[in-house]
């Protein structure tokens, strides 16, 4: 006779049946009962050393695989803890799945002071994001639809689902398997409204975006036929490497912004126009491009900025629907590309450039790698100009939320959903105080890590914009770990090098096969 699943299990199962791969979490009493069905599942486990660092690993798991991140945190406070790395991945549209346990549930919301215990948890997250709670067997199923729904269709983001500790042991029925997510096809007469649109042009310009990073192909093809620069925000670069009509410059930058304007029609794919992409230094002013084409898979999004069209669809689907209604021809785009990639790095500061000189370093020494960014100076300087050289390979916490201490643990995840890829952690120095245990994590793994922390002995660049609006530089020097010794107790290899770009080929040169240290002396 066949033993019956518990809910834990049968949950492990519908996982599994919906491709997850890999758990990242902290084992706790509120979630024991969903560590039963983990053993033999064919889902590998990673144990974090913070519930803040098992959702950046599901983060960084879900941009490089494009399959939703699973965490599993305990109720209370590793639900808290992860909140903040959930806000990360709904500002960045990633599709985060974070698994928590909830008390019994004759004990909800009457304040008995146990264990754990908050006065409304899925209230809370639902501020946040959808919040789904199993409190009988036969949810278990209807959960996992919509949860999966929600990750899959529409504007992906983080989902929360929460089990009372009093459900998980309770028998369960095995789920059934999921349908397959369906795809948002574009209306076929916004389609050919487009192409007549685009043909008409003299001027085309396409803006691509993160939700488009997965269309480097169809984005490609459609900017060859249309002789259209291609204007990458920081979640789109390594879409168009060293092509004529790539222009890797944030369209903060005025020249960028200057190509903007004078563009006659604009295609924008899978963009949100957020501040932190399109108006990093607030100063306003940017371009009118309400008579854009628009696609994006969010009807909220696309109800924020006017449109002349506006294409709820996907990406994908719509540029590939659109190659074929378009008409070959030359409009100068290779040299509107050109004249803005001179300027807009022209822009920038000498110490910007110098840094950007570094990321070229890395890409060069390492092609192929992920380079997974933390808030820190040349990640800055990087997203306002810098040219990957894989679709997908460079993201970072340094846009949308901001979070500190998001490049150890997305890192781990990104290199656990592409084996064998080197990846870069680019952190500063501050950053890397925010989550140091997730090292640990990397060596337990023996993941291909480079933890490439840029130490200028503080939070310099917020020391430089305090000096900027001569506001007296307070709090922006805390003492920095001493490397050597911190690598020494991760077991890690180390290297210290100067900034410069000979000095960093030389470190980098070997590939690893594990995680190791390498420290940057920004001074």
């Amino acid at each position: 006779m066949t033993k019956a699943l518990s809910v834990g299990e049968a949950l492990v199962a519908g996982l599994k049946a919906r491709g997850v791969e890999v758990v990242f979490g902290i084992p706790g009493v509120h979630t024991i009962e969903l560590y039963r069905g983990l053993p033999g599942s064919g889902i590998r486990h990673v144990t974090a050393r913070h519930e803040q660092g098992a959702a950046f690993m599901a983060d960084g798991y879900a941009r490089v695989s494009g399959k939703p991140g699973v965490a599993f945190v305990i109720t209370g406070p590793g639900l808290t803890n992860a909140l903040t790395a959930m806000a990360q991945s709904r500002e960045d549209s990633v599709p985060v799945l974070i698994i928590s346990g909830v008390n019994r549930r004759d004990s909800l919301g009457q304040g008995l002071g146990l264990l754990h215990e908050l006065p409304d948890q899925g209230a809370m997250v639902r501020s946040l994001c959808p919040s789904f709670q199993i409190t009988s067997p036969d949810m278990l199923e209807p959960v996992l639809t919509r949860a999966f729904a929600a990750l899959t269709t529409g504007r992906p983001g983080p989902v929360h689902i929460e089990v009372p500790t009093d459900v998980m042991p309770l028998p369960a029925a095995l789920p059934r398997p999921p349908l397959p997510a369906p795809m948002r096809h574009p209306d076929p007469a916004q389609l050919a409204e487009a192409a007549q649109r685009l043909n008409a042009a003299r001027r085309p310009l396409i803006l691509v975006g993160g939700g488009a990073r997965q269309c480097g192909a169809a984005v490609l093809a459609v900017a060859e036929a249309l002789d259209a620069p291609v204007v990458q925000t920081a979640n789109a670069r390594g879409l168009l490497h060293g092509h004529p009509l790539c222009v890797p410059a944030s369209p903060s930058l005025e020249a960028t912004r200057a190509l903007i304007a004078a563009s006659d029609q604009i295609l924008a794919l899978g963009t949100e126009f957020g501040p932190t992409d399109y108006d990093m230094y607030l100063r306003g002013g940017f371009p009118d491009v309400s008579g854009m084409i628009r696609v994006d898979l969010c009807a909220e999004q696309l109800a924020r900025h006017p449109a002349a069209l506006t294409l709820q669809a996907d990406c994908g689907a719509s540029l590939v629907g659109l190659l074929p209604l378009l008409s070959a021809r030359q409009a100068d785009g290779a040299a509107r590309a050109a004249e803005t990639r001179t300027a807009a790095l022209a822009e920038l500061t000498e110490a910007m450039r110098h840094q950007i000189t570094l990321l070229d370093t890395i890409r060069d020494t390492l092609p192929g790698a992920l380079i997974v960014g933390d808030s820190t100076q040349p990640v800055y300087a990087g997203n306002l100009y810098y040219d990957h050289d894989r679709p997908g390979g460079w993201f970072n916490a340094a846009t949308g939320y901001g979070a500190l201490g998001f490049g150890p643990g997305a890192a781990i995840g990104a290199a656990l959903a592409s084996p064998g890829t080197p990846v870069i952690c680019l952190i500063g120095d501050g950053g890397l105080q925010f989550s140091p245990g997730e090292l640990r994590t990397a060596r337990d793994e023996q993941l291909p890590v480079t933890f490439l922390v840029w130490n200028n002995h503080g939070f310099g660049e917020i020391a430089e914009a305090m000096r900027a609006v001569n506001v007296p530089v307070l709090g922006c020097d805390p003492t920095p770990l001493r490397l050597e010794p911190f690598a020494a107790a991760c077991d890690l290899p180390f290297q210290s090098v100067a900034s410069k770009a000979e000095d960093l080929r030389r470190a980098l040169g070997p590939r690893c096969t594990g995680p190791r240290l390498i420290e940057i002396r920004a001074d």
